[in-house]
């Protein structure tokens, strides 16, 4: 993206404006053309669009091997049936968990990645504090872009996505019900 946003950004400086949306696969295609003119602007710029790619058909490769490695597993396969679980999320999540038999419940998977609240209970008061941030950060950054699929991009309705919908609306503190 930073290269494509470069070469945006130079072609801008020469006058010349890329509609806003050019698809990764095709931006070449777009971009070639409209520099093969200016000798000084093709010097400059086919340099970063042989790395870019370059940089492409790597990402394409990693890519495939990520998605191959989540559909041979069959429990990435069975997360991947809820909306807005990818193969990312789903490998991130069965590597972080390794062993599932570590955990006598599953409610304990969340407190191993520090997504309980904190509490602060003293007598009459019963105040839910704030996620902690002491868990492997990157397992709750993807479950977190996962979750925030499921709940605003995912336009299909599922039990959990209603589930999480009731949560966002629920008082603070207040869990709601499955």
């Amino acid at each position: 993206m930073d290269l494509i946003n470069e070469v945006r950004g130079l072609l801008k400086i020469f006058g010349i404006r890329l509609p806003v949306t050019v698809k990764h696969g095709s931006f070449d295609g777009v971009v070639r053309p409209l520099i093969e003119m200016d000798d000084v602007l093709a010097h400059a710029l086919v340099p970063l669009l042989d790395a870019r790619v370059d940089l492409y058909q790597h990402f394409l490769k990693l890519d495939r091997r990520v998605k191959r490695a989540a559909s041979h597993d069959e429990v990435c396969m069975r997360m991947m049936t809820v909306p807005g679980i990818g193969p990312i999320a789903s490998l991130t999540f069965k590597a972080a968990v390794d062993d599932p038999m570590r955990f006598k419940r599953s409610r304990t998977v969340g407190a191993h990645f520090w997504l309980t609240p904190r509490r602060y209970q003293s007598g009459e008061h019963d105040n839910p504090g704030r996620i902690s941030k002491a868990g492997d950060g990157d397992v709750r950054a993807t479950l977190n872009a996962a979750a925030n699929a499921l709940l605003m991009q995912t336009l299909t309705g599922s039990q959990i996505k209603s589930w999480g919908m009731r949560l966002m609306r629920a008082p603070r503190g207040v869990a709601a019900p499955l």
